[in-house]
């Protein structure tokens, strides 16, 4: 049976790390290896992590540098990467390696995400992710360590766009699917500011990624396009009956989304 490697990127994550490693340990699928690589946590990130008899790795000074490692060091056919605020429901790894193990041409898998946490805000950025599963502004978690490898993993210049570079280098070699099996992101309690904060700081990287890739790129187009975002990515494959069906969460969710078009605007000034 391959091994799957599950890498998973810490940093002062003490109050989310035991969740998510109980939830890769109680995985059906047998064959798996657990690499923690952490960034120089101050909290007890590392000694909690330890405690569940798993070695902690220490990388930096972004999470693509700590997602390579990982990768570097670790031994499976698989990779499945995740962040230590992420719970795996327990069929997933199993249903990741039936899908990929099946058909030599798909190198990659997007895994749904299902936002949790305290709060209405919390139930509008479940809302608004729920649109994204399976489209440009998606990005695999599950790959092949072959392509992995071929695709020369992360991109150590960008901190953001990273996760849609790597997954249109997986895409540019093979195919792609998504699980039926989802995972959970733990976000808490939502704080707008901090996460305003940690949109526009992703942002420093998109001329990096525009560069690479063309400004009259598809995907790109669509990712930090006006139309797509704000309208399209909604509404397409029929998808708009879910803003009609929960009026609130979407005016919820367009608050947020233009809130963080007009913070990148005033910032850019």
């Amino acid at each position: 049976m391959d091994k799957v490697s599950v890498i998973i990127t810490t940093k002062n994550e003490e109050n989310h790390i035991k969740d998510c490693l109980k939830s890769v340990i109680k995985q059906t699928y047998p064959n798996i290896e657990i690499i923690v690589v952490d960034n120089n946590s101050t909290d007890d990130t590392a000694s909690i992590a330890k405690r569940f008899g798993i070695k902690v790795y220490n990388k930096g000074p972004e999470r693509s540098a700590q997602r390579n490692y990982g990768a570097n060091i670790s031994s499976g056919k698989y990779i499945l990467y995740l962040d230590a605020d992420m719970i795996l429901s327990p069929d997933l790894v199993k249903n990741c390696v039936e899908i990929i193990s099946k058909d030599p041409s798909i190198t990659g898998l997007h895994i749904p995400e299902k936002i949790i946490g305290n709060g209405f805000w919390i139930k509008v950025r479940d809302f608004e992710r729920s649109f994204y599963n399976g489209t440009a502004v998606d990005c695999v978690r599950f790959v092949s360590r072959k392509a992995f490898d071929e695709v020369n993993g992360f991109d150590l210049n960008m901190t953001g766009p990273e996760d849609w570079d790597f997954d249109k280098k997986i895409r540019s070699i093979g195919k792609v699917k998504i699980t039926k099996s989802k995972l959970y992101h733990n976000e808490g309690i939502f704080n707008i500011r901090n996460y305003l904060v940690k949109k526009q700081y992703y942002s420093n990287s998109f001329g990096t990624y525009v560069t690479r890739w063309g400004k009259n790129d598809p995907d790109i187009k669509k990712q930090l396009g006006v139309f797509y975002r704000l309208f399209w990515v909604f509404i397409e494959k029929g998808k708009c009956f879910k803003l009609f069906a929960h009026p609130i969460l979407t005016t919820g969710m367009y608050y947020l989304r233009l809130r963080v078009a007009l913070n990148y605007l005033r910032v850019k000034k």
